[in-house]
């Protein structure tokens, strides 16, 4: 699946994707320093949040640190990963399609909405510092809602605002990659989708499904309550709508991730792809599941029967198989790739791969923590092991897994590849790079452990002060203390990673122009498209049976959820709550016993 297009006079000894395509290499290098802005501020806002919740160094208020979190959470999980994603795929489809996009108009447009959202996003967010925020469209603009923004939080308007701009900029970018392969497909008609291509569709097709969710939820209800249209919203119900979307949307962080995974570790191993059906198999199947089990996110929610959820950790058990079919096929290609460079014996290959390149080497490292995480995943997953780690930092110390590094470490050693490939520029410092990948994964294993180890004593995860008057963890192995300092050392270790990822991509952007760029290319393949069926690419039959299963899985629990609270509450105030034989008790009179 090589790049075929001739290099220029002026480039005559290199191959690099600036020379075949300049203007898609300057929007999605646009959309990558994006993606690094978001890093750098969120990354560091994380290292804010590290040493106050540990008690290492504090000097912000309780308030503030909210308005940290949400900025942490939106940066990181939505916009860092979202701006890269869009800048690989376009890259994956101009490439495998060997064209450029139908109208780079269009494509910048898109970028520009993406940006424009994220603006009005990091306004609202980061005016909850001012001690006195101004007045816009009659309310004070503030958005302290985390990442999870659905009700009873309320955001200014302006957060929904851009949070829909970007999500709809991310359709178009969607669009934009579909009338790609639209325009390549009536020039071949008769061949197979390219493997890099077919996943950027595939994914395309499950963002459309997954988003509709929180589309809903924004436009319907969340925004206009914001405004004052409707005077209330049924809480259940807008938190189901956005773990429809909450949970989908972690998959569509991974699946550029597994994409890089399938197409450059192979290579870089100096082998071959093992299988490139089942590697289709593994994005349909993704497509098909990833929706239809947002309700395990909601297994503590008494509203919803406990069948739903059954059904819903049932769903989530099946999604293990691609990530499973995954492992299986990136290592058994690494493999290869390592016993043509030599490797021998069950496991002496190893040692034959190429650990010395900060590309697979953050690769490698961010695959193996994401195995981690599928095990704690699967305790997430189980009903009744959840309630004990639900809403603890079991739970943060998962996700930091699974974005926090089988995302973000492949992300960072990927760029290691691609901005040369943008610029012309070799890459500044290829030790320094390898440093930051070691450095980033001995970060999170720090941190990461000690938040799970965290979650089985109860620590609780949301909170300001954790360090509660009168009453004291018992962690059955260490101190609560030996375990905050873990968590510190962890974030700064993370901190001084990303400040040379940083480094090492600014400086490059500096170097001169080189005529030595790397090819490129994709790994060649040991079993082709031609062994696997034609039905894998019939992209409408596998979006239908995805709706339907969406349809199966959240029918019947959205409309018990409206019938029992109704579409737009009794709202916050009214919402009946059950204690001891009394059900009639309300949050308001709760708020009169309690003070």
């Amino acid at each position: 699946m090589a790049v075929t297009t001739g290099p220029t006079e002026v480039t005559a000894m290199r191959n690099a994707y600036i020379d075949q395509f300049p203007t898609e290499a300057k929007v999605i290098k646009a959309a990558f320093w994006s993606s690094f802005i978001a890093l750098a501020i969120g990354g560091t806002l994380g290292l804010v949040q590290a040493l106050h919740r540990t008690a290492v160094f504090r000097f912000l208020e309780s308030p503030d640190y909210y308005t940290v979190l949400t900025a942490h959470g939106v940066l990181l999980a939505i916009t860092f990963t979202i701006f890269f994603l869009v800048g690989i795929f376009t890259w994956a489809v101009t490439t495998s399609l060997e064209r450029g996009v139908v109208d780079i108009r269009f494509t910048w447009s898109w970028y520009g909405m993406m940006v424009v959202g994220t603006v009005l996003v990091g306004v609202t967010i980061f005016s909850g510092f001012l001690e006195d925020a101004p007045e816009v469209l009659g309310a004070p603009l503030n958005a302290d809602v985390l990442f999870t923004f659905y009700a009873p939080l309320q955001a200014h308007p302006i957060f929904y605002v851009g949070l829909v701009l970007f999500v709809v900029g991310s359709w178009l970018a969607g669009v934009d990659w579909f009338r790609t392969w639209w325009a390549w497909r009536s020039d071949h008609p008769d061949d197979r989708i390219p493997l890099p291509t077919f996943m950027v569709l595939t994914t395309t097709l499950f963002w459309y499904i997954c988003t509709l969710g929180v589309a809903i939820a924004i436009l319907v209800f969340l925004l206009p309550w914001s405004l004052g249209i409707v005077d209330s919203v049924n809480p259940l119900l807008t938190r189901t709508l956005f773990w429809y979307f909450g949970h989908a949307v972690v998959y569509f962080w991974l699946m550029p991730a597994y994409m890089m995974w399938y197409i450059m570790l192979p290579k870089l191993s100096g082998g071959k792809l093992f299988s490139d059906p089942l590697a289709r198999v593994v994005f349909v199947l993704f497509l098909l599941l990833s929706t239809p089990l947002g309700i395990h996110h909601q297994y503590l929610d008494p509203g919803i029967a406990e069948g739903y959820k059954f059904i819903a950790m049932t769903n989530t058990m099946f999604l293990l198989l691609p990530s499973l079919l995954t492992a299986f096929t990136v290592v058994a290609s690494m493999e290869h790739g390592a016993r043509q460079r030599g490797g021998e014996g069950y496991l002496g290959w190893l040692k034959a791969l190429p650990w010395r390149d900060p590309v697979f080497t953050g690769m490698a490292l961010a695959g193996l923590m994401f195995a981690a995480a599928g095990f704690s995943g699967m305790i997430n997953a189980g009903m009744n092991i959840n309630y004990l780690v639900h809403n603890t930092w079991w739970v943060v110390g998962h996700f930091h897994l699974t974005v926090g590094t089988a995302v973000a470490l492949t992300f960072m050693a990927a760029s290691y590849w691609f901005l040369p490939q943008l610029t012309g520029k070799e890459l500044w410092n290829r030790s320094v790079a390898q440093v930051q990948v070691l450095l980033w994964f001995i970060g999170m294993t720090f941190m990461s452990n000690a938040m799970h180890r965290s979650g089985l004593f109860g620590m609780p995860r949301r909170t300001a002060e954790p360090q509660y008057q009168g009453f004291e963890f018992e962690p059955a192995v260490g101190t609560v203390s030996e375990i905050n300092t873990q968590v510190a050392l962890g974030g700064v270790i993370l901190t001084v990673s990303l400040a040379l990822f940083l480094a090492n991509m600014v400086m490059t952007s500096f170097n001169d122009t080189s005529d030595s760029i790397p090819d490129n290319t994709y790994a060649d393949t040991l079993s082709g498209p031609e062994d696997s069926p034609a039905i894998l690419d019939n992209l409408a039959l596998w979006t239908g049976i995805a709706i339907v299963l969406v349809i199966f899985a959240y029918t019947l629990p959205m409309a018990s959820i409206v019938d029992a609270g109704g579409l737009f509450g009794p709202g916050i105030d009214g919402f009946q709550v059950s204690i001891g034989a009394d059900p009639t008790v309300t949050v308001e009179s709760l708020r009169e016993v309690i003070g």
